[in-house]
């Protein structure tokens, strides 16, 4: 019986290394290793100069949205986790645009629709530098252009000691 919990412990720690894709060389790794270590990916996009981008999505729970970056010959150049606050604070209201971020951040968890209000709303739970998750709420006016951008406290979230 240990022998089988031991087994399983070992199993589950060795899915948990894949997590954020420790163990992946860039420069060596290719995409289908990449692949095969994080799971399918959550979206795909193009970038300059000939790379590639895939996206690894840990939402909700996981709060964190790697990108992996690859060169036009398809080996990995990086894998860096994106929903950081120094990401967001490159984000600028009435100037940054949905491809913008969806290059920097990757998909969103939520995509909500305001049609009386000519608003868009993406939802990216994640971690700021306090111990208390976030959501960031990013709302696009009608032409895709970033109106206004939330961190906040999530809504849902009790403190383990909270009484209420």
């Amino acid at each position: 019986m240990k022998t089988i919990i031991a087994a399983v412990c070992g199993l589950l720690l060795a899915g948990c290394a894949s997590y954020s894709g420790r163990g992946l060389e860039p420069g060596r790794s290719s995409a289908e290793e990449v692949e095969a270590l994080m799971g399918p990916s959550a979206e795909r996009r193009s970038a300059p100069n000939g790379e590639s981008v895939r996206y690894y999505s840990r939402l909700p729970f996981g709060r964190q949205m790697y990108a992996a970056r690859f060169d036009r010959n398809g080996k990995l150049i990086a894998v860096e986790q994106r929903l950081t606050t120094e990401n967001v604070a490159k984000l600028q209201p009435g100037k940054s645009t949905e491809r913008e971020v969806r290059d920097l951040l990757g998909p969103p968890w939520r995509d909500d629709a305001y049609p009386r209000l000519a608003r868009e709303i993406w939802t990216y739970p994640m971690m700021a530098t306090d111990p208390t998750p976030k959501h960031l709420y990013v709302q696009f006016s009608g032409d895709g252009v970033v109106r206004e951008l939330y961190l906040i406290d999530d809504p849902d979230w009790r403190a383990r000691d909270s009484f209420e």
